[in-house]
């Protein structure tokens, strides 16, 4: 028998939370996105003042981090270094920030953040993908 794993609202909400709580300890106005494993929005949270266009990069990040298994940084350094043609993969935002999430080893979703620099878009990531892993 198949067991399949799936985020909850709850789920999404903690996970949120978790990346709210890096974003303001630093003072950063992002856009947060939650997605589960078919690539649908699950939760969004736009924090006070994150730019309007941060809302659907967010959420294409996470995406991003489903479709292809691995955090959308992988993807930056790859096109960072030379790899120009992974600009043409359908569905890819090769801008660091978002990343899957994982249960028991499978990819239960992607969290997506936008709004500061890419590299702090993913450090608010980061603290969602570790409430992720306790849950």
């Amino acid at each position: 028998m198949f067991v399949k794993n799936a985020l909850t609202l709850a789920d999404a909400k903690q996970i949120a939370a978790a990346a709210e709580a890096e974003a303001l300890k630093n003072k950063w106005s992002v856009t947060i996105a939650v997605l589960d494993d078919g690539g649908n929005l699950l939760y969004l949270q736009r924090l006070d003042d994150a730019p309007l266009g941060s809302v659907t990069v967010a959420q294409e990040k996470a995406r991003t981090a489903l479709l292809f298994k691995r955090p959308t940084k992988a993807i930056e350094e790859i096109v960072a270094g030379g790899r120009l043609v992974m600009l043409t993969l359908p569905g890819a935002t090769p801008i660091e920030g978002g990343l899957p999430l994982l249960n028991k080893g499978q990819v239960v979703g992607a969290i997506g953040v936008s709004g500061v620099q890419s590299s702090q878009d993913g450090q608010i990531a980061g603290a969602g993908v570790e409430i992720a892993a306790k849950l």
